[in-house]
Order: structure tokens, then C-alpha cells, then sequence
């Protein structure tokens, strides 16, 4: 697996990551051939090579003939869809665009499809989006991932007046995701530079084309939907293969760059970061512990299991086990001081490998049922229908659990193995599974 790992020591904007790319390698030519899928006119793009603090880079510019133009989040969209553009380019662009559309029209408190881009809404920024995708796949990268990105503080001038650091919609698109600021007064961190690391890393290990790969770079919505930002940490293993850096337009006391690294994953596994966090309880009802268990997890916990022990003097006690990304230990540490007795919690980093994963929906004679795939080497390792969905189909039918649960995995390898994964069409009801 490729894997492109984006340094935002000093902030992220759509033209840094576009500039990155060509910077490591992608051809001018070749994404200049890409852009032309669009099928619209009116601006050209140009790279050359810059310092940014002794430090060279690849300043990408989109030189349009508009002026202060705003499109509605529709027009924008409609203009990618409507294009010409490889599915596999296609569709992680419309997932930004539309996931900057939810951000601005959350704060604007209007229409999603009718509210206007006003900063991000002329040709430049949708070059930028296309282009950074485009980038990423004719590298043949497989997956995306980054740091923490450094935001600034300050003020910035935008159409509605003076507003602060980092901008509003930024700032709700950095929501989950973990961010820094050291004093640098400048605007750091763009929306549309942000949307795009977001949607592209968020799975956290998610492969970028092909299958049924749900972007996972949502931002919260009034239904409670939590997202979904595991892609953003330290560095994976990898063997580097090659580096780039894209330049900012400003002089800043650190060299205005965004630093793009390259390389084979150094695993046959998916791996990442986590987070152990553990603390021994003995004067706690487990009623109460099981109802921690649950509220972490409901929080965002990747796992959290108990242990039983034996304490001091002999006492019989229960460790409680939390796994969760690192970005998340506060707010764990926080439940936990919180919800139990505990004086203290033990904190540590594990490296976790693991097999490529994700959820499909598949239709069955129950009905469409959520199943979590797992595979190896493009091979299904595991197929299991996810709990509550197999659990509604038992209680309102009157079935067995267990019953259910064999059929639906039965049913779910049979689609998967002929359909390649995804929504597939299961035999009807009677018919050999």
C-alpha cells in the first residue's frame, strides 16, 4: 500500500497540497490532461520552483479571468459531476466540496444546496480540489494520511469583515481533528486546504479508490453523527520513496511549507496508533462499570473491555481497559475522573496492525443488513453482520439470534464473493444461500 503522509507543520491550503504533489513528482502535463475532464474554461495553472527559509519547494497557482465570484454549493457540485472526470477522481471531489458546503451552510444557517461559497467558491478553489485528488491518484497513492496541522492565530479580512483565527468554517472543519497553534499571527489553515486533508484521511486507513469507500471526513450534524478523523497522527511505518513540499504565498518566521512524504507502507497489515488507557477499581458496583464501558464507547472509544484482578491485600478488583485515538485521550481521561473512583489512570501508545476493513449494506430476505468486511490480500477474511442490526431482525421476527446471525453471514460471503463487496442482491427467501 502507497501512502502519503501530509506534515502541516506550517498550516494547510488547497494550492499547498496541489504544489506538494507536483513537488514529489506528479507532471504538470499529466494533471493539466486531468483538469481537462472538467470541461470548463476561463483559467490556466502554472507551478514553479520557490524557497520558502532556504527550503525548496513547488508554488502551485490557478490563474483564473473571474473576480469575487460565488457559486451555490449546487452549482459547484454540478460542475464536477457533470464532467468528464474518472469516477475514482470523481467522487472524493464532490465528498469535499459537499462537506464544505454542510460546514458554511451550518454557519450561515441556510440550505445546504443554496447557500453560496463565497471564499470557496470560484474556479480556483474547485481546480484545487480536483487537482489535489487527481494528484494523489495519478501517484498511485492508496492512502492518505497527516499530522496535527498548525492553524495560526490572529485576524484575516474575508467578505463579511475582520474575523479571527482560524475562520469560522475552518474551524468547523477541524472539528475531531487534533490542531496546534505557536504564535505564528497569520492564517495557517485554509477551509477548502482542510476539507480536502480531512475527507482524504479521515478513514484512517481507508483505501482512496474503487469498492464502496464512504469518505469519512463528515463534520457533526444535528443527528448526533460522529466523524470520522482516524487518519491523523505521527508518521506511519513506511519505506519513503519520496518527498515534496508545496509553498505558501507569505513569508512567515517558519518556512511557509506543507510537506508531503511518500512510500510503501513497512507492513503487510494496515497499521496505526493508539492509545491504552487503564486504571484498577475496587470500591465501585459493577453496575456502575458496565455503564462507564458503555458511555466511552458511545464517545468514541475504539474498545474498552475489563479484567479481573487481584489488589492489594489481597482484594479482589477490575481493570478497566480503554483503547481510543490518541486525539481522544483527554476527553477519555476526562470520562473516567469523571464516572468512576478512580485517582489515577496508566497511559500508554501501542502500534496496531490490522486487516483492511469496511462496512457494506447488503440486501438479504430480511432485508438490507449492515455487515463489517475485513479483508487480506483483496481477499474477504471476515464478513460479520454488525450486532444491533442482526438483533432488530430477531426480536421484531421472532428468530433466533444466532439463527439470524449464521444466515445473514452466509448470505453476505455468497454476495460478497460474487459481487466483489459492496450492495449485492441476495438468492429470495427458500432459495439456497
Amino acid at each position: 500500500m502507497r501512502i502519503a503522509y501530509f506534515d502541516c507543520f506550517a498550516g494547510v491550503a488547497g494550492d499547498m497540497i496541489v504544489g506538494a504533489l507536483l513537488d514529489a513528482g506528479l507532471a504538470l502535463a499529466d494533471l493539466r490532461r486531468e483538469l481537462a475532464k472538467l470541461d470548463v474554461g476561463g483559467y490556466r495553472v502554472e507551478a514553479r520552483k520557490t524557497e520558502r527559509n532556504g527550503i525548496s519547494g513547488t508554488k502551485f497557482d490557478v490563474v483564473t479571468e473571474e473576480a469575487n465570484v460565488s457559486r451555490s454549493a449546487a452549482e459547484i457540485v454540478r460542475i464536477v459531476e457533470e464532467s468528464v472526470l474518472d469516477e475514482d477522481v470523481k467522487r472524493p471531489s464532490v465528498a469535499i466540496l459537499q462537506t464544505l458546503a454542510r460546514v458554511e451552510a451550518r454557519i450561515h444557517n441556510a440550505n445546504v444546496d443554496e447557500v453560496h461559497l463565497h471564499e470557496v467558491g470560484g474556479l480556483d478553489a474547485i481546480v484545487d480540489v480536483v487537482s489535489s485528488v487527481a494528484g494523489l491518484k495519478l501517484l498511485g497513492v492508496d492512502e492518505v494520511r497527516a499530522s496535527s496541522i498548525h492553524v495560526g492565530t490572529g485576524f484575516v479580512e474575508c467578505r463579511h469583515g475582520t474575523i479571527p483565527v482560524p475562520a469560522p468554517a475552518t474551524l468547523a472543519l477541524l472539528e475531531g481533528i487534533p490542531v496546534v497553534s505557536r504564535g505564528i499571527e497569520a492564517e495557517l489553515a485554509t477551509p477548502t486546504g482542510v476539507a480536502i486533508i480531512r475527507t482524504l484521511a479521515a478513514g484512517g486507513g481507508g483505501r482512496l479508490w474503487g469498492g464502496e469507500l464512504a469518505y469519512g471526513g463528515e463534520v457533526a450534524t444535528e443527528s448526533g453523527a460522529e466523524p470520522r478523523t482516524g487518519g491523523f497522527g505521527p508518521m506511519p511505518a513506511m519505506r519513503v520513496e519520496t518527498t515534496g513540499y508545496g509553498a505558501g504565498s507569505r513569508d512567515l518566521p517558519i518556512p511557509n511549507l506543507l510537506r508531503v512524504t511518500i512510500g510503501q507502507a513497512d507492513s503487510a497489515y494496515e497499521a496505526d496508533e493508539v492509545m491504552l488507557i487503564e486504571t484498577n477499581i475496587d470500591d465501585m458496583s459493577p453496575e456502575v462499570i458496565g455503564y462507564v464501558c458503555e458511555l466511552l464507547l458511545s464517545q468514541g472509544a475504539l474498545d474498552v473491555y475489563t479484567t479481573p484482578v487481584f489488589m492489594k491485600k489481597n482484594r479482589p478488583g477490575t481493570l478497566l481497559s480503554v483503547l481510543a485515538r490518541p486525539v481522544e485521550e483527554d476527553a477519555v481521561v476526562a470520562t473516567l475522573f469523571k464516572e468512576t473512583t478512580t485517582l489515577g489512570v496508566r497511559i500508554g501508545m501501542l502500534r496496531r496492525q490490522k486487516l483492511e476493513r469496511e462496512t457494506v449494506e447488503v440486501d438479504t430476505r430480511f432485508g438490507p443488513v449492515v455487515v463489517k468486511v475485513s479483508r487480506h490480500d483483496g481477499r474477504i477474511a471476515n464478513a460479520a453482520p454488525e450486532y444491533e442490526s442482526v438483533r432488530e431482525i430477531a426480536l421484531l421476527r421472532g428468530i433466533p439470534l444466532k439463527d439470524v446471525y449464521d444466515e445473514v453471514t452466509r448470505a453476505a460471503r455468497d454476495a460478497l464473493d460474487d459481487n466483489g463487496g459492496g450492495r449485492s442482491q441476495l438468492p429470495p427467501e427458500g432459495a439456497e444461500a
